[in-house]
C-alpha cells in the first residue's frame, strides 16, 4: 500500500537519484563543467558565420577558407594535444586547452582588419583544440565500459542543455554587441578551467615502474600504432562522411535559410532551440534503448536519418518543415554521437586514449577543412538546393560504409569464437595440453575490428587461475611456475587430458584431487616425491 500512495513526481525523483548513483562523482564533475564551457560557445558559435560575413562582407567561399586554415591548424593542434594527454595527463592539457580557448575569443572578437584576422585564425586552431581529446580520455578513463555510451549521452545533454540556452542569449547579446559573444565565451572557458585544476584529479594511469618512461618521441611515435588499425581508419572513414553532412547545421543552414527563405537569426535559433531540447529531454532514454542493439546497425540507422533530414531542406519551403527536418536530424544525432564515442574509447588501449581521440578528431577536422568550402562553392555559384541533395548522397554512403564495417566486425568476431572452439576440442581430445591451449587463446586476441561489434557479443569469461609451483627439494629452486585457468583445468581433469608438459611425471588423479582441494582451502595444497614438491593454489 505505501508503494502506491508515492507520488508520480517522488518516483521520478528516485529515478534521478538512482541514475546519479551509478556515476562517479568526478563525472558529474566533468558534466557540469562542460555545461559552463559549452554555454559559453553555444552563445557564439550558431552567430560567428553571420558575424565574419557581415563584418568583413565576404562570401561563404572565403568563410570556407577560414574554415580551412582554422581546421589545418586544429589538426595540428589535436595531433600534439592527444600525444601530450597520454604523457602529462589529463587534466593539464584539459586546463591549458581552456585557457587558450579563453585567449583566442578574446582576441578574434577585437580584430577588424580581414588579413590579420586570417592570420590569427590558425593560431587560435593550434591552440584551443589542443585540450580536446584530454576531455574525451578523461570519460573513458573514469567509467566502465558498459556505462561509456550512456555517459557521453548525458555529457551531450548537458552540451545541448547548454545549447538550448545559448543561442537564445547568443541572439539577445548579438543585437546589441557581437563582441559580448567573444567575451561571455571566454569568461565560461576561464570558470571551467577553475573547476578543472581544483576539482578534476588526474585519471591517466602512470607506467609499471619495471617499464621505462616513455620519451617524448616515442610518444609522438605512438601514432604509427593509430595509423596501423585498419579498423579503426575505416570507422574514421564512415564518421568524416558523416561529418561532412552534420557539419552544414552551423555553418551553412543559417545562411542558406537567411538568404533563400528570409528565415530571421531569432529564427534560426528556435531550431536550433529545437534540436537542444530534443537533446536534454530525450538522449538519455534514447542511449539506454539503442545500447541493446549492435553499435554500428545505431550508427547505421542514425547516418540515414541525417541524410533523410539535410535532404528535406532542398525539397521544402515552409518553416513547419524546418523544424521537422531538424527533428529528424536530432533523431539521428541521438543515436550516432554518444555511440560513435563508445565505440572509439572501447578501441583504444588506455595508454593510448589521448592519441586514438585526437587521431578521431580528423573525422571532424578534416571535414571542416573542406566542407565550407566546397559548400560555399555550391552556394555561391550553383542552385544552394543542390547542396542538400549532395548531403543526402553523402549520408547515404556513410551509412553504406557502417553497415560493411559491422559485416566485416561480425564476420572477425564469429572467427575468433570458432578458434577457440577449435581448440577447447582439441584440448578435450588430448591433443593440446591446459599450458598449450591458454597460451593459444592469449594469441587469439579480437583485435579492434571485433571491438567494433560490441562487447555484449560475448559474456565475459572467468579470470581465476590455478597457479602451480614445481620446486627442487634439494636446493629450493623453483623449477616451473604455471598459472592456468580454471575454466580449462577443469575441462582437461573432466576429459582426462594433460594440464603441462612439466607436470607428466605426476599422476593427473593426484594433481585433480589437490586442485579440488585448493578450491576450498586459503591454503596452498602440496604433494612431494623424492625430489620435487608441487604447491597448488587457487587465485
Amino acid at each position: 500500500m505505501g508503494n502506491q500512495n508515492r507520488s508520480p513526481e517522488l518516483s521520478r525523483l528516485d529515478r534521478l537519484r538512482s541514475i546519479y548513483r551509478e556515476y562517479p562523482a568526478q563525472f558529474w564533475v566533468v558534466v557540469f563543467g562542460t555545461f559552463i564551457d559549452r554555454l559559453g560557445g553555444a552563445m557564439m558559435f550558431p552567430f560567428f558565420t553571420l558575424y565574419i560575413t557581415q563584418k568583413f562582407n565576404i562570401g561563404m567561399t572565403q568563410v570556407g577558407g577560414l574554415f580551412f586554415l582554422f581546421s589545418i591548424s586544429a589538426v595540428v593542434g589535436s595531433i600534439a594535444g592527444g600525444a601530450l594527454t597520454d604523457r602529462l595527463g589529463r587534466k593539464i592539457m584539459m586546463i591549458f586547452g581552456l585557457v587558450m580557448s579563453a585567449t583566442s575569443a578574446l582576441l578574434i572578437g577585437t580584430i577588424d582588419q580581414l588579413a590579420l584576422f586570417m592570420l590569427v585564425v590558425p593560431v587560435v586552431g593550434l591552440l584551443a583544440e589542443s585540450g580536446g581529446p584530454a576531455s574525451q580520455a578523461l570519460v573513458a578513463d573514469i567509467l566502465p565500459e558498459e556505462k561509456q555510451a550512456e555517459g557521453y549521452g548525458i555529457i551531450r545533454v548537458a552540451f545541448n542543455l547548454s545549447v538550448a540556452i545559448g543561442p537564445v542569449l547568443g541572439g539577445f547579446l548579438a543585437s546589441r554587441s557581437f563582441i559580448l559573444l567573444f567575451i561571455a565565451d571566454a569568461v565560461a572557458s576561464l570558470i571551467t578551467a577553475g573547476i578543472v585544476f581544483f576539482v578534476i584529479q588526474e585519471s591517466r594511469k602512470p607506467a609499471a615502474q619495471d617499464q621505462p618512461p616513455e620519451s617524448v618521441v616515442d610518444t609522438f611515435k605512438g601514432y604509427g600504432r593509430v595509423l596501423q588499425d585498419r579498423a579503426f581508419l575505416w570507422f574514421m572513414v564512415a564518421s568524416m562522411l558523416s561529418a561532412l553532412v552534420y557539419l552544414n547545421m552551423n555553418t551553412t543552414l543559417p545562411v542558406y535559410l537567411r538568404d533563400n527563405h528570409s528565415v530571421t537569426t531569432q529564427g534560426f535559433g528556435y531550431i536550433l532551440s529545437l534540436n537542444a531540447i530534443m537533446v536534454v529531454l530525450l538522449q538519455f532514454p534514447t542511449t539506454r534503448w539503442v545500447n541493446r542493439y549492435r553499435p554500428l546497425i545505431v550508427m547505421t540507422v542514425g547516418t540515414l536519418l541525417y541524410a533523410l533530414g539535410f535532404a528535406m531542406y532542398g525539397f521544402v519551403n515552409l518553416y513547419a518543415l524546418f523544424l521537422v527536418a531538424m527533428v529528424i536530424i536530432t533523431i539521428g544525432e541521438m543515436m550516432v554521437s554518444p555511440v560513435g564515442q563508445a565505440i572509439i574509447a572501447r578501441m583504444a588501449p588506455a595508454d593510448m586514449r589521448g592519441r586514438y581521440m585526437a587521431a578521431f578528431g580528423f573525422s571532424w577536422v578534416i571535414p571542416s577543412a573542406v566542407g565550407p568550402v566546397l559548400a560555399g562553392l555550391v552556394l555561391d555559384n550553383l542552385n544552394p538546393d543542390l547542396l542538400w541533395y549532395f548531403a543526402g548522397i553523402i549520408g547515404v554512403l556513410s551509412a553504406l560504409t557502417y553497415f560493411a564495417l559491422e559485416q566485416r566486425a561480425g564476420q572477425t568476431k564469429y572467427a575468433a569464437v570458432n578458434q577457440r572452439l577449435e581448440i577447447m576440442e582439441r584440448l578435450e581430445n588430448g591433443d593440446l595440453s591446459v599450458e598449450e591451449a591458454a597460451r593459444l587463446l592469449e594469441g587469439i586476441g579480437e583485435g579492434t575490428w571485433a571491438k567494433l561489434a560490441g562487447q555484449h557479443v560475448e559474456a565475459p569469461r572467468s579470470r581465476r587461475s590455478v597457479r602451480i609451483r614445481v620446486s627442487d627439494l634439494r636446493s629450493g629452486a623453483v623449477k616451473s611456475e604455471l598459472s592456468l585457468p580454471v575454466g580449462l583445468v577443469s575441462m582437461a581433469l573432466h576429459a582426462n587430458g594433460k594440464l603441462s608438459p612439466a607436470l607428466e611425471r605426476y599422476s593427473l588423479a593426484d594433481l585433480g584431487e589437490l586442485i579440488s582441494r585448493s578450491l576450498t582451502k586459503d591454503s596452498p595444497q602440496q604433494l612431494e616425491t623424492d625430489d620435487e614438491r608441487v604447491d597448488i593454489s587457487l587465485e
